[in-house]
């Protein structure tokens, strides 16, 4: 070996271990500290729209987890060949290939769903928390990372959407995923679903309640005025 290349080998950075801190706190910082909806405020559309049924929630869920890591890892790929003056416009391109190729899964598999999601799947395309991740992560870091980034996005963006969704369809039709949890015997003694679960406003309470619990607890996430 010449001594260039023993000088190279000398200085040659450790390699990172795969599950680092630093990569672990690409899979937990959004499930909660820096949450996409409840912390950065982003995707409060679907969280409105789509919560109304835990499966509608779950469908969706899992429908961004598969366009976020796409996505994330093309861009991440393709990092060091997107012109910087065209890459919003390739970053969209690469989004809306892959949500066409889930909405046509979902209209195969899972066609009611596919129905009640609506226009709501299409609208992944412009979803502010893949855009965001894709422009402020993927651009800058390599695949596993952005892999990450995407799966704790995801679950951080998922889980909120489907404890809205419990809550909303527990409440307000007594069920859990369309099927009955509530017992008759409730309803003979006077029980009556909450017909305000259903509606959009209330999805916003129910998210507002969330980000109180989450602040009462780590009183760092409070914004100073």
């Amino acid at each position: 070996m010449s001594e260039v290349a023993e000088a190279a080998e000398a200085v040659k950075e450790p390699k990172e271990p795969l599950f680092s801190k630093k990569n672990k706190k690409l899979l937990t910082d959004p499930l909660n500290d820096d949450n996409p909806i409840t912390i950065q405020v982003l995707g409060i559309c679907s969280a409105l729209a789509i919560t109304v049924q835990v499966k509608q929630a779950f469908v969706m869920a899992l429908s961004v987890l598969v366009v976020m890591i796409g996505a994330n890892l093309i861009v991440s790929w393709m990092r060091n060949l997107i012109p910087s003056r065209v890459r919003i416009i390739v970053q969209l391109v690469i989004v809306a290939a892959l949500v066409i190729l889930v909405d046509q899964v979902l209209k195969a598999f899972v066609y009611d769903v596919s129905k009640q999601l609506s226009v709501f799947v299409g609208l992944i395309i412009t979803n502010c928390i893949i855009m965001g991740r894709l422009e402020a992560f993927a651009l800058g870091n390599k695949a596993w990372p952005s892999f990450l980034d995407a799966i704790g996005n995801a679950a951080g963006y998922g889980w909120i959407l489907i404890a809205v969704a419990v809550v909303r369809e527990l409440f307000g039709s007594g069920k859990l995923w369309g099927y009955q949890v509530v017992p008759d015997a409730f309803y003979e003694f006077g029980y009556f679903n909450n017909g305000l679960m259903i509606l959009p406003p209330m999805a916003l309470i129910t998210v507002g309640i969330i980000i109180w619990i989450q602040r009462a607890k780590n009183t760092k996430l409070i914004e100073e005025h």
